[in-house]
């Protein structure tokens, strides 16, 4: 365990992760933490992830739970949700000084002892657990019969758990402003904001731009990507690029029937994606998201973004009249709302520069993740392995300008108020 010594060991790390079956968002932030502690280990729920997307790892160790010898695991793994906080609780950490958690489900749920340190990134506290209960249960169809009354019952003991389990994190540092006020209300703990990674790297301007406006997602429904539809349908004027597939396809079509204005593309390659994004007008996003990195994606293009004002949307666009505007924000989930923000924006586009938009998105590189992600740690363990030499100058800007430090761990181990940074 870590010692009171101004020159303490290099602690011993386990990272905490959910589970492993394909790379995404989640995956990305665990790759850039595995980068800042290379020799550390990684505990999972279940890994089933295919061979071709493992390269991210880069050999480090992966232990699973017991869900994984289960019968029907690998297809159906998050049908044992009732016994995941179980699983992660049987995660023998004893032996490191560190263990950081990765968490969107019960990752944080782990235990650890008085001298450690858990530091918990949280995509989200449990959503369909929480504030997006209802409409877990309406997509799914979950009445008030028996499948539908087990698992109000599991759900609610999973906000018990879940509640409880957030006692036994030292740190909580969430991927956005919203995730951070979620934090606040589902565990009456506060979090430093330190947005996720992005690789900016991919994305660049393009030589020129066209006149139309861009759409890349999942055609899932709460992306109301049938919203935006609409709103173009009322405006033939204005071109507008859909890419993308799933199962609210049929919604998006029905909402462009008709309109040869709309036009609905198969997911294509990166180096497409990138083009297009470079070429868009701008970007259209209507969902009230964690972050939304695709919004970060064609800010780094130097493409302006048009986007619903809830959620991540808040820390990546820059909606004000001046030159460092990247976008601008409408705050009704309508297609009223949409149409206004579109012809609002064709007033105001000649003041956002694709400078001003890529020099934006720059703020959230993988570097500057792994930067600030260090940073955090170590004044965190600087308090824990040195009480006595005093509390370190400050935490540092973990967050998009203006953040608050608010975090109780924080002001009880670093002497701060509350304070801008």
């Amino acid at each position: 365990m870590m010692r009171s010594s101004r020159s303490a060991p290099t602690p011993r790390v386990a990272v905490i992760h959910e589970w492993l079956e394909k790379h995404a968002g989640s995956e990305h932030v665990l790759e850039q933490i595995l980068l800042c502690y290379p020799s550390a280990d990684v505990f999972v729920v279940a890994d089933f992830m295919e061979e071709k997307h493992r390269g991210f790892l880069k050999g480090h160790t992966v232990r699973t739970s017991f869900i994984q010898k289960l019968p029907f695991a690998r297809k159906h793994f998050r049908k044992f949700l009732g016994l995941m906080p179980l699983a992660v609780e049987q995660f023998d950490l004893t032996d490191y000084d560190l263990v950081i958690s990765s968490h969107h489900a019960v990752a944080k749920g782990v235990i650890t002892g008085p001298d450690q340190l858990h530091v918990s990134y949280v995509h989200s506290p449990m959503r369909y657990a929480w504030d997006l209960q209802a409409r877990y249960l309406e997509e799914r169809r979950l009445g008030w019969g028996g499948l539908g009354l087990y698992t109000r019952w599991l759900l609610h003991r999973m906000r018990n758990w879940d509640a409880r389990s957030a006692a036994g994190v030292d740190l909580f540092v969430a991927n956005s402003r919203y995730i951070a006020r979620r934090v606040q209300k589902a565990w009456r703990r506060e979090a430093l904001v330190l947005n996720p990674p992005v690789a900016v790297e991919r994305f660049r301007p393009a030589a020129e731009r066209q006149d139309f406006y861009l759409v890349v997602s999942r055609f899932v429904p709460y992306k109301r990507i049938d919203l935006i539809a609409e709103a173009f349908a009322r405006m033939p004027e204005r071109r507008l690029v859909i890419v993308g597939e799933g199962e609210g396809e049929d919604a998006i079509r029905a909402a462009a029937a008709g309109c040869a204005n709309i036009e609905i593309r198969a997911p294509v390659r990166l180096d497409e994606l990138v083009g297009l994004m470079g070429r868009a007008r701008a970007f259209v996003f209507a969902a009230a998201e964690d972050f939304g990195i695709v919004m970060a994606e064609a800010q780094a293009c130097g493409t302006p973004v048009i986007a619903y004002g809830v959620g991540g949307a808040c820390d990546i666009v820059i909606d004000d009249d001046g030159t460092d505007a990247t976008g601008l924000l409408f705050f009704e989930q309508t297609a009223d709302a949409i149409v206004a923000a579109v012809r609002r924006f064709e007033q105001k586009r000649h003041l956002v520069s694709a400078e001003a938009c890529r020099a934006n998105a720059l703020r959230f590189s993988e570097e500057e993740f792994r930067r600030r992600f260090v940073e955090i740690v170590d004044e965190a363990l600087a308090a824990r392995v040195s009480p006595r030499a005093g509390p370190p100058e400050r935490i540092r800007r973990a967050g998009s300008e203006g953040d608050v430090v608010t975090d109780t761990w924080a002001r009880q181990h670093h002497g701060l108020k509350d304070e801008v940074l």
